[in-house]
C-alpha cells in the first residue's frame, strides 16, 4: 500500500471568525491510500505540515500492508508518530491517513464506507453551523434563515464569545437577533470557543434564558475540565466540548465533565478511534456529536447508535462541495449516507482542485 498526500487552500467566502481566532481561508489536507489499482481518499483541515508528517512519517510504515487489516495499519502508524507526539499536527495525519484506508477496503471490495460499517440510521442528522463573530447583522440573517426557512434544519449555531470574552453585550444581541431569524421551533445552539471564564459563562447563559439555548459549545476552555462541569451544572443549555480530542484517553477524561461529547474524524485518529471514542461516550451514558467536516463523518455517523447528529460547518460544506463530486445536501435537517456508491461515495475533482494546491 501506498500513502500519498497534498495540500489545498480554499479561500473564505468571507472573513470568518470566532470568540479566539479569525481566518480567511482554510486548508484541507487530501491523503491517497493506494494499491492494485484502487484509490481511497481522506482529508483533514490543518496547516500543509501534515503533508510531511504523512510522507516522512507515516507512509514508510505502511508499505507492504494489507488495506483490509485497518486495525494494523492504524496501529503501525500511531506507534511511528511516538516521538512527534500524537496530539496535533501529527493527530491529523493519522487521522486523514486512517479515513483514507477505510475508503480504500470498501472500494476494493465494491462497498460503500457505511455498508462496510453496518449501520443504525441512513440519514443522519445535521445542525446548521456559521454565524460567525465577523459577519453583520444581515449576513448572519440571511445565513441562518435560508438553513431553517429555506433547507428545513431545524437546529443551528453561531459563534459568540467574540474577542476572547470582552464583548459580552454583542453577544447575547446576537443570540437574540438568530432566535428572531430562526423562530420559536428551531433550535438554537452557540458556541464561545473557549471565549469566557468559567463564572461569567454562568451569567451569559443565564442572561440568555429567554433565548431557550439548547447547545452551550466549550462555554470555557476544552482544557478546563472543571470548569466545564461547573458551568453545566449552573445552566439550562446542554454543555458540549471535544472537538480538539486526539486520543481517546482524552475524551475518557472529558466525559463526566459535559453533557455531549463532539468528536472529530479528522482529529481524534480516524474512523477506526472515532468509533471507540464513541464506546467509551456510551459507556458515559453520553451522545456524540460529529464536528465539523460533514462528508468525512457521513458514514461513521451512520454506523455510530448514540450519535446526536453532525455539524453541517458553513466553511467545511462549501469546500467539499467545491473539490468532489457526489457531496450530498441537508435538506430537511439530515444528510443521505452513501449505500451504492463505493467509499464514502466522494470523486476528486482534480482539475478543480489543482487551482487550490499549495503543498
Amino acid at each position: 500500500m501506498r500513502l500519498t498526500a497534498a495540500a489545498y487552500r480554499v479561500p473564505a467566502d468571507s472573513p470568518e471568525g470566532d470568540g479566539t481566532l479569525a481566518w480567511s481561508s482554510t486548508t484541507m489536507v487530501l491523503v491517497r491510500a493506494e494499491v492494485d489499482g484502487y484509490t481511497g481518499l481522506g482529508w483533514t483541515y490543518g496547516p500543509t505540515a501534515v503533508v510531511t508528517v504523512l510522507t516522512e512519517l507515516l507512509a514508510p510504515v505502511v508499505t507492504g500492508l494489507d488495506p483490509d487489516d485497518v486495525p494494523a495499519v492504524w496501529s503501525a502508524m500511531r506507534r511511528r508518530l511516538r516521538n512527534a507526539g500524537r496530539p496535533g499536527v501529527a493527530g491529523l495525519a493519522l487521522s486523514a491517513a486512517d479515513c483514507a484506508v477505510w475508503d480504500l477496503k470498501a472500494r476494493r471490495h465494491g462497498l460503500s464506507i457505511a455498508r462496510l460499517l453496518g449501520t443504525a440510521r441512513r440519514r443522519v442528522p445535521v445542525y446548521g453551523s456559521g454565524g460567525f463573530t465577523t459577519y453583520d447583522a444581515e449576513q448572519q440573517h440571511r445565513q441562518l434563515s435560508r438553513w431553517v426557512h429555506e433547507d428545513g434544519i431545524p437546529r443551528i449555531k453561531i459563534k459568540i464569545g467574540e474577542s476572547g470574552g470582552t464583548e459580552v453585550a454583542r453577544d447575547l444581541a446576537r443570540m437574540a437577533a438568530a432566535r428572531r431569524t430562526i423562530g420559536d421551533e428551531a433550535e438554537l445552539y452557540v458556541d464561545a470557543n473557549g471565549g469566557y471564564q468559567r463564572k461569567q459563562a454562568v451569567r451569559v447563559a443565564r442572561a440568555a434564558t429567554d433565548l431557550d439555548v439548547r447547545w452551550y459549545e466549550e462555554p470555557v476552555s476544552s482544557d478546563d475540565l472543571e470548569g466545564l462541569g461547573l458551568v453545566r451544572d449552573q445552566v439550562l443549555p446542554d454543555v458540549t466540548a471535544g472537538e480538539y480530542g486526539f486520543d481517546l484517553v482524552y475524551f475518557h477524561r472529558m466525559a463526566p465533565y459535559v453533557d455531549c461529547l463532539q468528536i472529530d474524524v479528522t482529529r481524534c485518529g480516524g474512523i477506526s478511534e472515532f468509533l471507540r471514542v464513541a464506546a467509551v461516550a456510551a459507556a458515559a451514558g453520553l451522545e456524540v456529536s460529529a464536528h465539523c467536516a460533514p462528508h468525512q463523518h457521513l458514514a461513521v455517523a451512520a454506523a455510530t447508535p448514540n450519535l446526536r447528529h453532525i455539524e453541517w460547518f458553513h466553511d467545511h460544506v462549501r469546500i467539499e462541495s467545491v473539490l468532489f463530486d457526489g457531496a450530498v445536501s441537508a435538506s430537511g435537517g439530515a444528510a443521505e449516507v452513501s449505500l451504492d456508491r463505493p467509499g464514502h461515495g466522494l470523486q476528486l475533482r482534480a482539475g478543480d482542485a489543482e487551482a487550490y494546491r499549495v503543498g
